[in-house]
C-alpha cells in the first residue's frame, strides 16, 4: 500500500468542494476514514483515485485482500458526507463489499463526530 493519505486543510477542501474535484475529495474522505478506522483488514477502493487499508484486524500484505469494499467516487462522497445510507447503497448495488468487517456504516458519515466506535 502506498503512503497514508492526508486530509485536506480548510482552504484546499473549500476549493475542492467549489471545483467539485472528485480526485481530491475522494482522497480527502479516504484519509478521514483511515484516521477514524485505523487498521489493515479491509481494503477500500475508489477507482481510479485511490485505495486504502482500514479497520482493525488481521493485516493484509500480498495478493487480493480477503476483505474489499469498492465503489465509485460519487457514491463514496455521498456515503462520506451522510447523503447516502450504507445499507441502501449496498442493497441497490452501488457498493461491492466482500469479506469480514466490510460494513463501514459504523464509521460513516465522516463529516460528523463518531459517537460510539464500532465493535
Amino acid at each position: 500500500m502506498p503512503r497514508r493519505l492526508t486530509p485536506l486543510s480548510a482552504e484546499p477542501l473549500a476549493r475542492a468542494v467549489a471545483d467539485r474535484d472528485l480526485r481530491l475529495l475522494t482522497k480527502h474522505y479516504l484519509a478521514l476514514l483511515q484516521q477514524r478506522a485505523p487498521g489493515n483488514s479491509v481494503e477500500v477502493r475508489v477507482p481510479p483515485y485511490a485505495a486504502v487499508q482500514v479497520v482493525p484486524g488481521v493485516r493484509h500484505t500480498r495478493g487480493t485482500p480477503p476483505a474489499v469494499v469498492e465503489t465509485d467516487a460519487q457514491t463514496w462522497l455521498a456515503l462520506a458526507r451522510g447523503e447516502l445510507d450504507w445499507a441502501e447503497a449496498l442493497h441497490v448495488g452501488r457498493i461491492s463489499a466482500s469479506g469480514e468487517r466490510t460494513d463501514l456504516s459504523g464509521y460513516l458519515p465522516l463529516d460528523e463526530p463518531l459517537s460510539d466506535p464500532p465493535a
